[in-house]
């Protein structure tokens, strides 16, 4: 396989590519759409088709590296009128993204909590759970970075929903300059040490595959 890429893990992102992804650029509009705001719908991302919700480059890097991302959904906090703080329907709707890849995973452990792999033959059997393996990691990892609370990740997003006004007011003077502070958490900071995302990433992790297998 190119780029040193197991045939299982390929599959296993490709399922992520086609599903994990467009599920959760379509949560983020669904979401926006119940509390009122249009937007989603008129921009037609409240549609299951993958191709409407996947980003080139992105696509790319899940498939070469099992990390990326999609075309970010479009929402407008301020037409959210089913609830009365626009900070919060937007943390709802940016919620909604990591979760749906928390509850993918959890659908795709079932035939491991079940037992259901027994039903195949031993190798048949040990290609398909490195699959569904494969799929569920790059799931909890797409979860786990993206509840980080670095704008523009949606845990920004959700702690300015949650937090003190002043606190939602900094988050939100950062929006600007958000893809600049990725870049530098992402590439400079380890550079000198500070593996900030891996310190936050790692711990959540692995409580997302303790809660998924030990449950």
């Amino acid at each position: 396989m190119p780029f040193g890429l197991r045939m299982d893990e390929l599959l296993g992102r490709l399922l992520v590519l086609f599903l994990g992804i467009p599920i959760h650029e379509w949560a983020h509009g669904w979401v926006a759409h119940l509390l009122g705001d249009e937007t989603p719908e008129l921009q037609g991302r409240l549609s299951m088709n993958p191709f409407v919700h996947l980003d080139p480059v992105g696509s790319l890097m899940i498939l070469l590296t099992g990390f990326g991302w999609g075309r970010a959904a479009r929402v407008n906090p301020y037409r959210m009128h089913r609830v009365s703080n626009p900070r919060v329907g937007m943390a709802l709707s940016a919620l909604a993204g990591p979760l749906s890849n928390i509850v993918q995973a959890m659908v795709l452990a079932i035939p491991f909590r079940l037992g259901l792999m027994a039903a195949f033959g031993d190798s048949l059997a040990d290609r398909v759970a490195d699959v569904l393996f494969a799929a569920i990691a790059v799931n909890i990892g797409l979860a786990a970075f993206n509840l980080l609370p670095i704008p523009p990740l949606d845990g920004s997003k959700v702690l300015a929903g949650v937090a003190p006004r002043p606190v939602g007011d900094f988050i939100e003077s950062l929006v600007p300059y958000s893809s600049l502070i990725l870049m530098v958490v992402l590439f400079i900071l380890p550079q000198i040490g500070l593996d900030i995302v891996g310190w936050m990433v790692t711990p959540l992790q692995r409580f997302l595959f303790q809660v998924l297998f030990v449950w």
